[in-house]
């Protein structure tokens, strides 16, 4: 969902009266419609009053005092341990000895507080910078004929924090895909850099990673010279480890592939970031580490986001994309709700339907309802059996997980049953994903076809 459909739906959900259970990766969109987070970690369920901001504070105090015990723990156990090793062949001590070591056996292994995210990455930076690093002027964009953008005047220089805002279709992709160089003016002047490196991000990029290859063979790619541990150790920032290392991409799962497509960028030393949605499928760890990379970095960023956060978090100034144009917005992301709302109220279609129209178009209308309800009911039939798809394949999901959870799994007389998992696993997560992705396609045809016989109804 793009920035306008979330803060829509933000609002419908303020006001609804009923029970509410959501899954989401939005922190801002939580924090205002929820008043309990239940987390869900290590197997078990949490739950935190408040909402995201809350939860995060609580949970830090507590993984806080967990790590304090787990010190703690762990000194006593250092402690004990040391004194067994000294006086264990001491027969004066060997009984006191022997009642260390069974309190040691008996005291419970506390895990240490898991406060570290798995992701930990920066983008690393160009030794060479020009100032501008672009400057379009005058610039008519839009796709062949037809033109999207009008009387376009943008500079970006180094240091540059800018987040693209407007309506759908409005021409925000338009603008970054012409300053990424994927579409040119159609007239006006773009002048880049000599030393402009772009690092571009958009979600059709994903597709164009190489199924077959392997993180590692991608970013091999880019640096053939490059020592394998070097490449090993900067792909770990993004979370791929061990044996996903050598997986191809063909098995990964919509996050993962934009994780690999992001270090991809990190690692060509950009001096611009073009960024157009880079959270969509990336879950809040991996969100938070963005921002913070995003937050550190040292050259120019424009980013289109329907992540609020990230957007007030990585941004200094707001450019609107409306209306054919593009123009700074002087305000904030909440001065931007309401001009969305206003903006709706002025472009909403009027009637032009006269007050005696012909009574007769009331039996047309009849037959095109009866019409559409016939297509609606195979339509429902397909989401239904999608919806049972998916569930069938969370469970098998849930029992390979299970499975992986199991310590023994991971002995080296397990090896081949470890692998096949794996597999097994990779597998159903992109079948997952294909049958979310359906489910959610058919539930939004199947609503646009109800709200249209409501209408004639």
């Amino acid at each position: 969902m793009d920035l306008d459909a979330i803060l829509w739906l933000e609002d419908w959900l303020k006001s609804y009266p009923g029970t509410l259970l959501l899954i989401s990766h939005d922190r801002d969109f939580l924090d205002a419609v929820v008043d309990h987070i239940a987390h869900v970690e290590q197997r078990k369920i949490t739950l935190y009053r408040g909402g995201y901001s809350a939860f995060e504070r609580a949970r830090a105090e507590r993984l806080a005092q967990q790590q304090q015990a787990y010190e703690k723990q762990q000194a006593q156990r250092a402690h004990m341990e040391k004194y067994i090793a000294r006086f264990k062949a001491q027969a004066t001590k060997a009984r006191q000895a022997q009642s260390r070591i069974k309190a040691l056996e008996r005291m419970e292994e506390l895990s240490a507080a898991h406060v570290d995210s798995p992701f930990n990455f920066v983008f690393r930076e160009s030794d060479k910078i020009s100032s501008p690093l672009l400057d379009l002027s005058d610039a008519r964009l839009g796709y062949g004929d037809k033109t999207i953008l009008e009387k376009v005047k943008l500079q970006l220089t180094p240091g540059a924090r800018i987040g693209l805002l407007g309506p759908n279709g409005a021409g925000k992709s338009t603008l970054i895909k012409n300053l990424a160089g994927e579409l040119e003016p159609q007239s006006g002047r773009l002048v880049r850099g000599e030393n402009l490196t772009v690092g571009y991000f958009a979600q059709h990029q994903l597709d164009s990673l190489d199924a077959k290859a392997t993180p590692l063979l991608h970013l091999q790619r880019l640096a053939p010279t490059e020592r394998e541990q070097t490449l090993r150790d900067f792909l770990g920032g993004f979370d791929f480890r061990g044996a996903r290392l050598y997986e191809p991409v063909l098995n990964f799962s919509g996050g993962e592939k934009a994780r690999l497509a992001l270090a991809l960028i990190a690692w060509e030393k950009p001096n611009l970031l073009l960024l157009d949605e880079p959270t969509n499928h990336l879950d809040l760890e991996m969100r938070l580490a963005l921002t913070m990379a995003l937050q550190e970095f040292g050259g120019a960023v424009l980013v289109v986001s329907h992540d609020r956060h990230l957007l007030k978090s990585t941004t200094d100034d707001f450019l609107l994309v409306a209306d054919g144009r593009v123009q700074e917005f002087d305000g904030d992301l909440d001065d931007y709700t309401r001009w969305l709302a206003d903006y709706r109220l002025r472009n909403a279609p009027v009637s032009t339907t006269p007050v005696n129209a012909d009574k007769t178009d009331k039996k047309a209308q009849r037959q095109q309802a009866a019409a559409l309800r016939q297509q609606l009911a195979p339509h429902k039939r397909e989401a239904d059996k999608l919806e049972r798809d998916l569930g069938l394949v969370n469970e098998k999901l849930a029992k390979v997980e299970e499975a992986l959870a199991d310590s023994t799994n991971y002995e080296a007389a397990n090896k081949d049953k470890l692998r096949d998992l794996l597999a097994e696993q990779a597998k159903l997560k992109v079948r997952e994903s294909e049958l979310e992705d359906a489910w959610m396609q058919a539930l939004e045809l199947l609503e646009s076809m109800q709200a249209e016989l409501e209408a004639l109804s």
